[in-house]
């Protein structure tokens, strides 16, 4: 099976879950998220956020399709895995 070359943002829509870090916004292409704790341990707020920029210049991707596929996949994968 050949191997396909792909940009370098293929697969990385979201920023990855599982390696988490309070008061220290994660990003990927597109998505992001804040984790706040205002200082102590107990987490405060939780915060998600979407460059619209990104997403319309992944839209355009003639691999966005089965790029976002990849994404979501990778994103089940890790929901499943978190807590374990």
């Amino acid at each position: 099976m050949a191997s396909e070359t792909h940009k370098a943002c293929y697969g990385e829509m979201f920023p990855d879950p599982l390696h988490r870090e309070n008061d220290r916004r994660l990003k990927g292409k597109v998505f992001g998220y804040l984790l706040s704790t205002g200082g102590g341990f107990i987490r405060n707020d939780r915060n998600v956020t979407a460059d619209i920029a990104e997403w319309d210049d992944c839209r355009q991707c003639p691999e966005f399709v089965h790029c976002y596929q990849l994404c979501i996949g990778k994103l089940a994968l890790q929901g499943a895995i978190i807590d374990e």
